[in-house]
């Protein structure tokens, strides 16, 4: 697997290097993020994004830094900006290499003049350190480094204004500067003693971030400079710049927090440890013991969904189990009336809570089954009689054994999408993976009651799986061999959609082997991409295979065709119960898929979605929780694999024969045979199922607390 290169040529190229984008996050919700240029082409982009306050809102406080050579009285400014229209200045001419190990640096070569650029976001402190290394210089030189403040939410944009306060006031070795009252102090210092602070507060005007214009927002701001820092470098020397919302006590103070942060920095040497260091900075601790999961950077925040889907890959697959409870115990403490709280509810995602009792199977072979029922088994019972008893009169436990779930106005599932305040993909009725997941919680709820000794729990709910499982089969299997995507008031919906393949990766399934098989084949055919699985097949004329165009348009898109990283993985884990260790090349083969992705779009990470057309280019945040948690846990799926293969090379496969025959048919058959093999399957059951299946429809599409 490759390390991170960067092809030096291409640097001055914009249409290169404005593609990749850097992120450095302090762990505590704040984040620093641009080009590889630094050229800001988002709103979302600046020095120092955090949150001021207990909330979960960050803001733009840095926006840039402008650094300016200054050497025989001339001027060259190295720094690059986008304007209406026109790049100034168009310092990127001046950049020579880029590094993005141990931390992202930038080197500046103006004739004679060699300038290193070492950016550094400290951990568990808002603060910024840059520090700039004269590496070679023939003449008297000098470095003038110019503050560009916003001091706005993220998501919005500032202009120029009267009310903004341009003026900075002294610091240690430094100054302070606070463009509105609400806002907390920003102190902007330096480590050399003789750095010159020269107040000049002035307007830029019309930044403009080009990608958020390409997706359809305004684009355009203005910034405030409340003056500039200049000093005289000497060949070898270095001086350093601190951005931080502590005032640090001494130049002295400096020095040390920055050398000290950058000797634990981690070498991203390699595609997994890019991936593992890129899984660390989604984990975030928040006042009031608080550890939560970043769904993705720059824009998204914390959400219930993606916090229990990634919590895996980015936590236990580091062995870091400690922080994936802290994450799980953030959540559980708050439980009301046996269910999550905010977006962890089923009131706001069907689907969600039970995602949670997915992770617990994860985290149970790292901390044993005794402990985690210990921890977490009283919570997970409440959670199942929430089900039962109907979460806010949109999501109910039927007769039939079957999770229903409706709401007019909002999507009740991770197909979200929202287009003038109406659903995209309302999927109301029974969905597919929902109530796969809600089978697999109440196994797996009753495995561990079993085993310690759990007899109540045992007795009221152990009859329940086979009803569903009963109920699921005769709804969902379609003639032609795959599963509803759901089943609503006028029956099945027959889109081939990627929900489906959850049913065949869990650990407890309801569908037999041969429905796996069609079902993972019609996926194959239909869904699978090199970057994931399709939301929507080529065929259905809804598809839409490009998420490029305005937000209505992308809005559309991101469920009728843009794939997704995250749904992999089930994939990836059905192939494997089915075939076996006859699938690991295959497998293998999915993980170097990523290997480019972590070059070209957010450095080191992979990004929210795909296009779902060659050539598959990524779109939306370019650092995604579920996205990077689902390629490092089809990593371990193979170091396991591997592992065990090592450990017992003579050991014949255990599996059944008929999952053998299944699994070699699975190799020789298109996915047309495969289905056909499934429809006679299905033909060569006992009569009784036609009457059975018009009863249970019925069930389907009568009236519930849901309707």
């Amino acid at each position: 697997m490759s390390a991170l290169t960067f092809d030096k040529s291409e640097l001055g190229n914009l249409e290169y290097s404005l593609q990749r984008e850097m992120l450095a996050t302090d762990r505590i919700g704040g984040y620093m993020s641009t080009t590889i240029v630094c050229c800001n082409t988002r709103r979302y982009h600046g020095l120092m994004v955090a949150p001021i306050d207990t909330s979960d809102r960050t803001y733009v406080l840095l926006s840039a830094l402008d650094e300016t050579i200054i050497q025989h009285d001339q001027s060259f400014n190295l720094a690059l900006h986008r304007y209406k229209g026109t790049y100034e200045p168009r310092g990127h001419k001046y950049i020579t290499d880029f590094e993005y190990t141990p931390t992202p640096t930038i080197t500046y070569r103006v004739g004679g003049v060699i300038l290193k650029k070492e950016m550094l976001w400290i951990h568990k402190r808002t603060q910024l350190m840059i520090r700039y290394t004269l590496v070679d210089a023939h003449s008297e030189t000098r470095l003038r480094l110019r503050p560009f403040l916003a001091f706005r939410d993220k998501h919005e944009l500032t202009h120029a204004n009267m009310k903004a306060d341009g003026h900075s006031y002294p610091a240690v070795n430094g100054v302070k500067c606070r463009l509105y009252g609400s806002f907390p102090w920003l102190y902007l210092q330096t480590n050399k003693p003789d750095t010159e602070f020269v107040p000049a507060p002035d307007w830029y005007y019309n930044f403009e971030y080009l990608q958020d214009i390409a997706r359809g927002y305004e684009g355009h701001e203005d910034l405030m400079t409340t003056g500039y820092f200049e000093t005289e470098l000497k060949k070898g020397e270095s001086i350093i710049f601190s951005a931080s919302l502590d005032e640090m006590g001494s130049t002295k103070t400096i020095d040390e927090l920055f050398a000290g942060s950058i000797a634990r920095r981690t070498h991203k040497i390699d595609f997994i440890s890019c991936l593992e260091h890129s899984a660390r900075q989604f984990l975030i601790r928040r006042p009031g013991n608080r550890t939560e999961v970043i769904a993705g950077y720059p824009w998204h925040g914390v959400t219930g969904r993606e916090t229990f889907i990634s919590l895996p890959g980015i936590t236990l697959r580091q062995n870091h189990k400690e922080d994936c409870m802290d994450a799980l115990d953030t959540q559980t403490r708050n439980l009301c009336h046996g269910m999550f709280c905010g977006g962890f509810s089923a009131a706001q995602g069907a689907d969600t809570p039970l995602w949670f009792f997915w992770t617990l199977q994860q985290l149970e072979p790292q901390i044993g089954a005794k402990a985690l029922w210990e921890r977490y088994g009283e919570t997970m019972k409440q959670i199942l009689e929430a089900y039962r008893e109907g979460v806010a009169g949109r999501v109910i436990l039927n007769e039939n054994g079957l999770v229903w779930a409706s709401c007019e106005s909002q999507p009740m599932t991770w197909m979200d999408a929202m287009i003038d305040g109406k659903p995209v993909t309302p999927r109301n009725g029974y969905q597919v993976e929902v109530n796969a997941l809600w089978y697999n919680a109440l196994c797996y709820t009753l495995k561990l009651a079993a085993e310690n000794g759990d007899k109540k729990f045992v007795k009221a709910w152990e009859k329940l799986p086979e009803k569903t499982k009963a109920a699921f089969n005769e709804l969902f299997t379609l003639p032609e061999g795959y599963l509803a995507d759901y089943i609503g008031f006028e029956g099945p919906a027959r889109e081939i959609r990627p929900n489906m393949i959850i049913a065949c990766g869990l650990p407890f399934k309801m569908i037999d082997e041969h429905t796996q098989l069609a079902v993972i084949q019609t996926v194959r055919q239909h869904l699978l991409t090199p970057k994931g699985l399709r939301t929507l097949s080529p065929r259905n004329p809804l598809y839409k295979g490009s998420q490029e165009g305005s937000p209505r348009e992308r809005q559309f898109s991101a469920k009728n065709g843009s794939v997704w990283t995250w749904l992999l993985e089930f994939y990836v884990q059905a192939c494997f119960d089915i075939n076996g260790d006859s699938f690991l090349p295959e497998a293998e083969e999915i993980l170097e898929n990523f290997n480019e992705d972590i070059q070209t779009y957010g450095i080191g990470s992979i990004g929210e979605l795909f296009d779902a057309d060659p050539p598959y280019s990524p779109r939306g945040a370019i650092s995604q929780a579920w996205s990077v948690g689902a390629v490092l846990d089809i990593y371990a799926m193979i170091q396991e694999r591997k592992a065990r293969m090592a450990a017992e090379p003579k050991k014949k496969n255990t599996r059944k024969t008929t999952a053998k025959t299944a699994a070699k048919a699975a190799a020789q058959t298109t996915a047309k045979e495969a289905v056909k093999k499934t429809e006679e399957v299905k033909e060569a059951k006992t009569a009784e199922a036609k009457p059975a299946k018009k009863t249970t429809r019925k069930a389907a599409t009568r009236k519930t607390a849901a309707k």
